[in-house]
């Protein structure tokens, strides 16, 4: 017999997840004010506590503001919530929006230097320390097994791995927490984007060239050598967008 895996669904879950997509794709204007908990309660078919904790977690997310014994009044996104909404923001179905796409790829190209000079600097502070020496050593079997693959979407996935340990070894905890975000946005787009970073994934001298910069404690050269491994797939990556997107005509 074939069994199939029970999904356990929230309904605050189901509640927050419907007027999240409401808020972030401008269905519900900012300013507006959402119905109170008992007309939600109804016209959604839930509890009213089931309401109540939907909206705390929109709360939480900065996506409304919920006034005691008063009005859930929908806010600018753009400027009260966080990173997580990111990858709500980039797929919306199916669909990717090319304006995420775009801020995505410019922040990876920004922050990849200088998360790799970072992990230069830290390594050149403490070149013996156990775990910087650890963490090297799996930088360099990352990259041995991104040599070995020769599936695209497989290099993609190690390639992360790879960042992943520049980012153990930069210890930043901001630019560990913006990495998840992105990455989080990123990785859903990962068969989509495999032709385009066949590229960058399978251009292995480069990441062995990082990571000989950041191992020698080089933070200027790990910089460099960063912004060459990533931008020719991102310019590439962003043209391909622009020739996707339509223009508006003057």
């Amino acid at each position: 017999m074939a069994w199939t895996p029970v999904v356990k669904r929230s309904v605050a879950g189901d509640v927050f997840e419907q007027i999240a997509d409401e808020v972030l794709s401008g269905e519900l204007a900012v300013g507006s004010s959402l119905p109170s908990e008992r007309q939600l309660a109804e016209a959604l078919g839930v509890s009213r506590p089931a309401v109540r904790e939907a909206l705390q977690r929109l709360s939480a997310a900065g996506l409304v503001s919920v006034r005691q014994g008063g009005t859930t009044t929908v806010l600018d996104y753009r400027r009260s919530a966080g990173l997580e909404v990111l990858p709500r923001l980039l797929l919306r179905g199916r669909t990717i929006d090319p304006a995420v796409a775009r801020s995505v790829l410019e922040a990876r190209l920004h922050n990849g230097p200088k998360i790799a000079e970072l992990a230069a600097a830290r390594v050149r502070a403490h070149p013996r320390h156990a775990q910087v020496v650890t963490v090297l050593r799996e930088l360099d079997e990352t990259t041995d097994r991104l040599a070995e693959s020769t599936d695209p979407l497989a290099q993609q996935l190690i390639a992360l791995e790879y960042w992943d340990h520049v980012l153990d070894l930069a210890d930043s905890i901001a630019f560990r927490l913006m990495y998840s975000m992105l990455r989080a946005a990123y990785e859903p787009a990962l068969p989509a984007l495999a032709p385009v970073m066949s590229a960058e994934v399978g251009n292995i001298g480069a990441y062995r060239h990082l990571a000989a910069a950041i191992g020698a404690g080089a933070p200027d050269l790990a910089a460099d050598r960063a912004r060459a491994l990533l931008t020719p797939a991102t310019t590439a990556l962003l043209d391909a967008l622009d020739a996707a997107t339509p223009t508006d005509e003057v």
